[in-house]
């Protein structure tokens, strides 16, 4: 196992959308043994794989004491009800920005044995589930502020690199 370099805003990486992972191979069990590693951290709460550099669709979660990860994820569902709060990235150091997003959500993927997994929350593993989805898309949080928000985070970007 690893701690990888995260990637940073800027990184084409991050905004090419992700292949599927169709064999689990030694490179596959890697990579999941890296994200694992690397979002085990205090203040991190997910990490996809492109924020480490590769372009297969898995990311791995640190929320309330659980650290998991999921291959191949697709959002099932996601409530009426949402959730308006600060969001933060690792690829977009040190800046939070209101983003509205969905209170519950339901991700289903598979795991290294190739069995479906379904991860589901509320709040901040909701949060997290559309974050990292978002990432294997080859999407930022960033995309997803108000205009005059946007407008701010790029400027606070623009000055912080």
């Amino acid at each position: 196992m690893a701690m990888r370099e995260i990637r940073v805003v800027g990184d084409p990486v991050l905004r090419t959308p992700c292949e599927p992972v169709t064999t689990i191979d030694a490179r596959v069990r890697g990579l999941v043994e890296d994200l694992l590693e690397t979002v085990d951290h205090d203040g991190r709460a997910g990490l996809a794989a492109n924020q480490i550099g590769v372009g297969l669709r898995a990311f791995s979660w640190n929320i309330d004491d659980e650290i998991g990860y999921v291959l191949n994820p697709t959002i099932v569902e996601l409530s009426d009800d949402y959730q308006d709060g600060d969001e933060g990235c690792l690829s977009v150091p040190d800046l939070w920005f209101p983003t509205k997003r969905a209170w519950y959500a339901r991700v289903v993927g598979t795991d290294l044995d190739g069995k479906e997994v379904v991860v589901e929350g509320v709040e901040l593993m909701a949060r997290c589930l559309q974050h990292e989805v978002d990432h294997l898309d080859g999407y930022l949080y960033i995309d997803r502020l108000d205009r005059a928000v946007r407008k701010k985070a790029m400027r606070a970007i623009r000055e912080t690199l």
